[in-house]
C-alpha cells in the first residue's frame, strides 16, 4: 500500500491489510494533529481485510474524540462491497 498525505486527507493505493496498519496509523495521527476532520480516499484500494476495517473504525473513533470525523472518500468497488457486507457503510460518512 502507498499512502499520500496532504493536510487532513490520506490517499491509499493498493492493498490495505494487516501489513499496512502501522503506516496508516502513524499517517492518520499526523493528519488528526492538523485537523480532527480527516478524509481517507479509497478509490485506488483493491483489497481490505478485517484488520484494516478495524483500523478505520479506530480512526473514526479517534477523530470523533478529537471533535471531528473520519470520512471515506470514493471507495473502490471491492472496498464498497466489503463495507456493505459488514454493515460498516452505515457507520461511516461516505463521500
Amino acid at each position: 500500500m502507498h499512502i499520500t498525505k496532504s493536510a487532513s486527507e490520506l490517499q491509499l493505493h493498493g492493498r490495505f491489510d494487516a501489513h499496512e496498519i502501522q503506516l496508516f496509523r502513524s499517517r492518520l495521527e499526523e493528519a488528526i494533529l492538523s485537523s480532527p476532520n480527516v478524509r481517507v480516499d479509497l478509490q485506488d484500494v483493491e483489497f481490505v481485510d478485517s484488520t484494516a476495517l478495524a483500523e478505520l473504525v479506530r480512526g473514526m473513533k479517534h477523530c470523533r474524540e478529537a471533535g471531528g470525523d473520519l470520512v471515506l472518500v470514493s471507495p473502490s468497488d471491492p472496498v464498497r462491497i466489503i463495507l456493505e457486507l459488514t454493515k460498516l457503510d452505515a457507520a461511516f460518512i461516505i463521500d
